[in-house]
């Protein structure tokens, strides 16, 4: 069978890389390539790649500078420059793991989809802590769901998301491109929406990749919030500015309403009060902003 499948691990911490690359092992269907970028790390992922060498087709590099501290979207970019003829990229963080029939699921959904094309698909999820104990539920989703009314689902806390239990068609993300947010927050976020041309979303609901909060990771941190700030910041603007047109004047208030509350968590930037400006003329907001400006000021 013609391997579709490319999954993809931007490699940097060794802490639960064995446990990521177990569950690769344990996949009913080998039918998948695995690359491996590695970002330099001091943490030499090699003693443990030799031990799956031959259990898994790897595909390995270590790169000769640190990306990821400068820009994590394009060490995920750069991962993705490693994959060959694929079709289909899974781009799986190396302190998650996957259920062993993540492959064999996605592999069957294409007999259910008969004559439906989605270029995003996604998996159940769950969040488990550092000893692999679940700290949530399975987060199921329609079969097919709106990438909008996704978003705004995940707004209201009523489900969750992370980049490790998507699939995104290869020529959909390589045009599309993840955009360069701080710490690459928000980035899967847009590129779901982007990729699916602010459409439908394909869900499997019978897998489910384990999302880890271990305390040491990027989620887990509360020592970057000011990057996971901007990042927002930046991912509500581009939405007003760059893709406005996609949302109903109820989506856009809100999205006004997450935009205003970035720019008061750090309302000395002077970035922030010019682009909040901008957006604001940009939808003739005029009466919104001078509403929000008392506020500021009060």
């Amino acid at each position: 069978m013609n391997k579709k499948l490319a999954i993809v691990i931007p490699y940097f911490k060794i802490q639960f890389f064995e446990e990521c690359l177990k569950s690769l092992y344990n996949q009913t269907n080998q039918n998948f390539n695995l690359y491996i970028g590695n970002d330099n790390s001091p943490e030499d992922p090699h003693a443990l790649i030799d031990e799956f060498e031959g259990k898994l087709n790897i595909t390995y590099k270590k790169f000769e500078n640190n990306l990821g501290k400068i820009s994590l979207v394009n060490q995920w970019r750069r991962c993705i420059e490693l994959i060959n003829q694929e079709t289909w990229i899974m781009i799986l963080g190396d302190d998650d793991k996957i259920s062993s029939g993540c492959v064999d699921s996605f592999y069957n959904s294409f007999k259910e989809l008969e004559y439906e094309v989605f270029d995003v698909m996604r998996f159940a999820s769950q969040k488990i802590d550092r000893n692999g104990n679940a700290t949530s539920h399975i987060f199921t989703h329609h079969r097919i769901e709106n990438s909008i009314e996704f978003l705004f689902r995940k707004f209201r806390g009523d489900t969750r998301s992370s980049l490790s239990e998507y699939i995104f068609k290869r020529n959909t993300i390589e045009a599309v491109q993840f955009k360069n947010f701080p710490l690459g927050w928000h980035a899967d976020d847009l590129a779901i929406l982007e990729c699916s041309k602010f459409g439908s979303i394909y869900s499997i609901n019978d897998a489910v990749v384990y999302f880890r909060n271990s305390g040491s990771n990027i989620t887990s941190l509360n020592s970057n919030l000011i990057d996971k700030n901007e990042a927002s910041f930046r991912f509500y603007l581009y939405l007003l500015k760059v893709r406005a047109d996609n949302f109903n004047i109820k989506e856009r208030r809100i999205l006004f309403q997450k935009l205003e509350k970035t720019y008061l968590n750090d309302k000395k930037r002077l970035f922030f009060f010019w682009e909040f400006t901008k957006v604001n003329c940009i939808h003739h907001r005029f009466m919104g902003y001078i509403i929000f400006f008392k506020k500021f000021f009060r």
